[in-house]
């Protein structure tokens, strides 16, 4: 096994030993692409959203969040092409009826496989490399032909006869709602262009094959910025983008070394520029995190064809009507919980033992402060405890209080979860009214006066 599927397993026995991340349906077998979210897990999403908030809409001018509803018209997805392009290349093993995505089998053999061709140019690529590809589950190499397989995820929501014959589907991808609200935001917001729509959103795909813990998952969630310019305003607005996409990822604590930018190749028609911010994933490789799109005029023109209402801005400075360019950033949530949480995992040594650690930014920590008294059978001591952390909670809610364990435990136990403090009550505490204050990264500990605790924590 190498360093980094070693290292992947580590993270995922984590997640689920610290009620990080649970396989959804556990108890009935799982199911496949599905992921709960434990007491910790989502803590550590609520945070990491509302860095992504606080950077994306509360700290920028003119942008404006929405939340759209889940279930769309038919129609939304006919003028987004999901109906008619969105699809993967499927074959199935003759052997034993395993499927693979032929596209990511190509890959692995150093093929590239564009999402944009035809099944009949998939199947050329696949019939010429057809003796480096293995099933992975029998070992067998005679596969039925590629074909594409559609990923929209059907409902029978408002079908009360069954017929399907107008099936309503979960959303593909979130970001359609902020064009189906682009109108509604210029009419009630009256925003100057340029301006921001941003939306975080779940999202349904019908993976042929979801792996690589949450990489790839049959349910996810996207945080989605459209950027909306003037036409042929779009230059200087995308490498803004792009630099501020990139500084981002660096102010959570993410290391520049894992990170890369990867140009889209073969651009889809109506694209005029693609770049991905590419994450070195453990067992993965540099694989994609976030897509940063010059979409043009493509999407409102599509919904405004489809539709038949007019989308276009009026520019009361150029006294003109248009159809915006728009500029896309697309981050899945599973994708950032992942490398951040990788990001984050450190071995190393500590009292002449091994640690393991998650070196979390502070302000995406689960737990910000954890309260501990020396020994939970001495009723002084924890009496004291539980006054000091009922006093930290009034100020930082992520605090909580730990007295399961001896100390060395207990602090081996918050490390793994990203605890940046830990406070500890001990018999001086009682004399002097002062506590430990325990730093994660360095194990130092520092005498702390009660009456500044809270100052120093926060």
């Amino acid at each position: 096994m190498s360093k980094n599927e070693d290292k992947m397993e580590k993270i995922v026995s984590l997640a689920k030993r610290r009620g990080f991340i649970y396989q959804g349906s556990e108890i009935y077998g799982g199911l496949a692409g599905i992921y709960d979210f434990g007491p910790r897990g989502v803590e550590l999403l609520n945070n990491i959203k509302q860095a992504w908030w606080n950077a994306n809409v509360y700290d920028k001018e003119n942008y404006f969040g929405i939340d759209s509803g889940m279930f769309k018209h038919p129609k939304v997805w006919e003028a987004s092409g999901h109906i008619g392009g969105f699809s993967d290349p499927l074959a199935e093993c003759k052997e034993c009826n395993a499927r693979i995505r032929v596209d990511k089998e190509l890959a692995k053999v150093g093929v590239t496989a564009d999402e944009k061709m035809s099944e009949e140019e998939i199947n050329k690529l696949f019939d010429e490399n057809r003796n480096n590809i293995s099933c992975p589950k029998c070992g067998k190499k005679n596969f039925t032909e590629a074909k594409a397989f559609n990923l929209l995820v059907k409902s029978n929501l408002g079908d009360f006869t069954s017929d399907g014959e107008e099936p309503v589907y979960l959303p593909g991808e979130a970001c359609q709602g902020i064009y189906l609200n682009f109108k509604n935001i210029v009419d009630t917001m009256q925003p100057k262009i340029p301006f921001g729509i941003a939306q975080i959103g779940k999202a349904f795909r019908n993976e042929i094959s979801p792996r690589s813990f949450l990489f790839r998952t049959r349910e996810l969630e996207q945080a989605d910025t459209q950027y909306f310019v003037r036409p042929d305003e779009n230059k200087e607005a995308y490498e803004k983008i792009k630099q501020d996409r990139w500084d981002w990822y660096k102010s959570i604590g993410i290391k520049e070394e894992n990170l890369r930018w990867k140009q889209h190749e073969n651009l889809v028609f109506y694209a005029k520029d693609a770049w991905d911010i590419e994450y070195n994933f453990p067992s993965l490789g540099f694989d994609e995190l976030e897509g940063i799109h010059d979409r043009t005029d493509y999407d409102l023109t599509q919904h405004m064809e489809f539709s038949g209402q007019d989308l276009r801005y009026f520019d009361q400075e150029k006294n003109e009507k248009y159809i915006p360019w728009i500029l896309e950033t697309s981050v899945g949530l599973g994708r950032l919980f992942l490398a951040v949480i990788s990001d984050a995992y450190h071995e190393d040594e500590m009292d002449g033992e091994t640690r393991v650690v998650l070196k979390l930014d502070p302000k995406l920590a689960p737990i910000k402060v954890a309260v501990f008294p020396l020994l939970k059978n001495k009723p002084e001591l924890v009496a004291k405890a539980q006054e000091v952390y009922k006093m930290i909670k009034k100020e930082i809610p992520q605090t909580s209080f730990d007295d399961n364990g001896n100390i060395g435990k207990r602090y081996r136990r918050q490390d793994e979860i990203g605890t940046p403090k830990c406070v500890t009550i001990d018999f001086d505490t009682l004399e002097d009214n002062t506590v430990t204050v325990r730093h994660r990264d360095t194990g130092e500990q520092e005498r702390v006066v009660i009456d500044e605790l809270i100052s120093i924590l926060k």
